[in-house]
């Protein structure tokens, strides 16, 4: 072969990638998987990233909810997916320790996919089933303590803010009440409307709706201080629980090995996506609070909250499920 033929062929095989990443979104549909069922927080979030690729790349953009085995179903779908931009994970704070909250999770979630970013946060909130008599977070405690067989916490998702924060308000109150595993939100909130279980932390995205309705009765708010956007809900902290502090976020992944090119154009849109005015008042109706942080700053973040997390689980000497 002439050393010009070969140099070209060289050049155009080192060009292929870069092409690729350059010609990205093109020729087949994006798929964003949440590994939750639809109506979810994260499921709201994926599908705004969803409408922003479409409207700003001219993508064809399908949200696919596969839930299941406490978001291990859907999540294992995308690690497996090929690396090239067009399948993503919209998912939330309980992705980053799932290999140690769900049994049979093998993947590491930080060293097997690529991080895009965070995109929003908001507190959790404790509800209390509406046939209880109890209006506070004493009055609950102290009924738990008397028949603790009457009680029970609904978990929407092993791992999640949830999950921690339910565990870890238990041991803080002294309680021996049972906990019952739900796949999401939708089903552990109908229950506890139902009064088939009577208690349930979880995001303020899906209970402040039917907070405001009647359906069920708050409690408390998870994080250290009011929140602005909720200053009448008392914090959990200031009802006799110095130091009780937890909150949810949702954020974007990519397979493993996908062009950081491609991560970086993901970020920036939805970074733009979340300054927007029109996005912060429809998120904050929610409670919920844009992120806009770039990569590395995710990336920080989360290196950051894996550990402690894990500390917490392992102090409530909980046993992967």
């Amino acid at each position: 072969m002439h050393r010009r033929t070969f140099l070209a062929g060289s050049a155009a095989v080192l060009a292929a990638p870069a092409i690729a990443q350059s010609a990205w979104p093109h020729g087949q549909p994006i798929r964003i998987i949440v590994p939750f069922p639809a109506g979810a927080a994260n499921d709201a979030m994926g599908r705004l990233a969803g409408q922003r690729l479409q409207e700003k790349f001219g993508a064809s953009v399908v949200v696919e909810n596969r839930a299941g085995g406490s978001a291990s179903i859907g999540t294992t779908a995308v690690l497996n997916a090929a690396p090239d931009g067009y399948t993503l994970l919209a998912s939330a704070f309980n992705h980053i320790i799932l290999n140690h909250a769900v049994k049979g999770v093998t993947f590491d979630p930080q060293a097997d996919f690529e991080t895009i970013g965070r995109t929003a946060r908001a507190p959790l909130l404790m509800v209390l089933a509406p046939q209880r008599p109890q209006t506070t977070l004493s009055e609950v405690v102290a009924a738990a303590k008397a028949a603790p067989n009457d009680w029970t916490f609904a978990i929407p998702a092993l791992g999640a803010p949830s999950h921690l924060a339910t565990v870890d308000l238990i041991s803080r109150a002294g309680l021996a009440i049972a906990t019952s595993p739900y796949r999401g939100t939708a089903p552990a909130l109908t229950d506890v409307m139902g009064g088939h279980v009577q208690l349930l932390i979880d995001a303020s995205f899906a209970l402040i709706p039917v907070a405001r309705d009647g359906k069920v009765r708050t409690l408390g708010i998870t994080t250290q201080e009011r929140s602005a956007l909720a200053p009448d809900i008392p914090t959990i902290a200031e009802q006799g629980f110095a130091g009780y502090d937890f909150q949810s976020w949702y954020g974007l992944w990519a397979p493993k090995g996908t062009p950081p090119a491609i991560c970086q154009r993901i970020n920036v849109l939805m970074r733009e996506t979340m300054a927007e005015p029109a996005i912060v008042q429809r998120l904050n109706a929610s409670l919920l609070e844009p992120v806009a942080e770039t990569i590395e700053e995710s990336k920080a973040l989360i290196a950051a909250e894996v550990p402690k997390h894990v500390a917490l689980l392992k102090q409530a000497r909980f046993e992967a499920q």
